[in-house]
């Protein structure tokens, strides 16, 4: 018969206390969205295109080039998405599509009504891609652990209220398109067209 006396006990199980579980949801939302920016983040950096080589030194005795003989680089000259065109502008709109639809909606998009609009194909309004793309580069650099504690405070006062106020105005970019989840409209307003130069006296 096998002696059992020195048999090792079942570990006990973990228990966390009610009043933690609120901050283990907490922490773990913010974990969630955090991989989700790094995923969108990692999407953008792998589809740039890879960085030129670096051009050659030049030989001792050759003239040292000067400023006005630097070549322009070939990329974009800005990192705003209207400043993007063709492929770039498709891989930053699919950038942006996630951040608003998975982090921007499901915290700040609050209810639908006709003095608060929302077009669910915003990204067909040049304005709200414009705003909204701004608001996505604001924050990524003020939840960024460099930007330091009060990073988020100012991105909500300075960048994502006033962006709200100007999008869901209600003579905003999504004026024309209807509330109703009923009876679905979608509609671009129109741009004005540029002033002709009158007869001159």
């Amino acid at each position: 018969m096998s002696d059992t006396s020195h048999a090792t006990p079942d570990p006990e199980p973990f228990r966390i206390r009610d009043g933690d579980l609120d901050d283990l949801a907490s922490i773990l939302a913010k974990t969630m969205a955090d991989v989700r920016q790094h995923g969108v983040i990692l999407d953008r950096l792998g589809s740039e295109p890879a960085p030129a080589p670096a051009s050659p030194q030049p030989a001792h005795d050759a003239p040292a080039a000067g400023p006005a003989s630097s070549k322009p680089t070939d990329g974009p000259t800005s990192v705003f998405i209207l400043a993007l065109g063709g492929e770039a502008y498709a891989v930053e709109l699919a950038a942006l599509s996630t951040w608003v639809n998975h982090l921007l909606l499901p915290i700040y998009g609050r209810e639908i009504s006709t003095t608060r609009p929302w077009c669910a194909l915003w990204h067909e309004h040049p304005e709200a891609v414009a705003r909204l793309h701004a608001l996505w580069l604001a924050w990524q650099q003020f939840t960024d652990a460099e930007a330091g504690l009060p990073g988020p405070s100012t991105w909500h006062r300075d960048h994502l209220d006033q962006t709200l106020v100007h999008l869901r105005a209600p003579d905003g970019p999504f004026a024309a398109c209807t509330t109703s989840p009923t009876r679905p409209n979608h509609r671009v307003l129109a741009t004005p067209a540029p002033e002709q130069p009158g007869p001159t006296a």
